[in-house]
């Protein structure tokens, strides 16, 4: 007698998991967006729980900037390109809090991960490794904005300001703070130390920092180191916020911007081509 086979097989359709259908598309999207604010979440965690030692000691440093350069120094030295001492070098104190922080979060963080070798997890995880890239630039950005705000903060203890261009000034210090991400990336994709992750910000980004206009405007120098501090990059972004704040600013806006963009289009290509190839990260 033959069997007849009542079984009701319902076979997948193709257009589920074929990788260029909606539906997986989607799926696909939501699964990425998921990984991204993790890697974010974990990012602010990290260094919000240690605020006493992320996010207070710059709010100090630059509080001791404001009495002794601002204060105590720039009653000495009288008004700058027609504001007062104080109220020139708070954009260019703003900055720079920006500067060490974005780095120094991205730097620390990732090359934690590398040592504590949890990275292997996300590089093994189905997410592109663009999106850990960003995720972790995210967190640097996140933290070098919060300590740019809660240091112009106390900027306004010390003197008045006011935005003389609002688009200006979010756009440079954002670009900035991705900027500085991505280098802090690189660094900690390079070290091999924790004595590694310190040796560009103590002799590459503090000089440079100290030496693009924070202090001072470039046309008080001779015209000879007027034109090597052009080669500053720090002085193109400092200026840049400058203007934002201020209205003024000692180099081309257009210029500050296109130079900016050129060195995050240039870091972020780099970082990923070291992640994608695992140069410094798979030993």
């Amino acid at each position: 007698m033959a069997i007849q086979n009542t079984t009701n097989t319902t076979l997948p359709n193709a257009g589920d998991i074929n990788p260029a259908s909606a539906h997986w598309r989607s799926a696909r999207w939501r699964t990425n967006a998921i990984a991204f604010q993790t890697i974010i979440i974990k990012e602010v965690q990290r260094f919000s729980r240690i605020w006493v030692q992320t996010i207070l000691p710059p709010v100090i440093t630059m509080s001791l900037y404001f009495v002794i350069f601002g204060n105590l120094i720039g009653s000495r030295i009288g008004p700058m390109e027609g504001f007062s001492y104080m109220e020139y070098i708070a954009p260019g104190l703003i900055m720079m809090a920006v500067i060490t922080n974005a780095y120094s979060n991205v730097v620390s963080s990732f090359f934690g991960a590398k040592f504590q070798r949890h990275v292997e997890e996300l590089l093994v995880a189905p997410i592109p490794n663009a999106l850990i890239l960003l995720g972790f630039v995210a967190g640097g950005m996140i933290r070098g904005l919060i300590v740019g705000a809660l240091v112009t903060v106390v900027a306004l203890f010390f003197t008045h300001l006011s935005i003389h261009h609002w688009l200006v000034m979010l756009s440079v210090v954002l670009l900035t703070a991705m900027l500085f991400s991505l280098a802090g990336f690189v660094n900690a994709v390079f070290a091999k130390t924790f004595d590694d992750i310190s040796i560009v910000p103590t002799f590459v980004l503090t000089p440079l920092t100290y030496l693009g206009g924070v202090f001072y405007s470039i046309s008080l120098l001779p015209d000879l180191w007027q034109n090597v501090s052009l080669l500053n990059p720090i002085l193109y972004m400092v200026n840049a916020f400058r203007y934002g704040i201020l209205g003024t600013s000692d180099i081309n806006l257009t210029v500050a911007f296109l130079l900016i963009i050129g060195f995050i289009v240039g870091l972020f290509g780099f970082s990923l081509y070291l992640l994608n190839k695992g140069i410094g990260i798979r030993h």
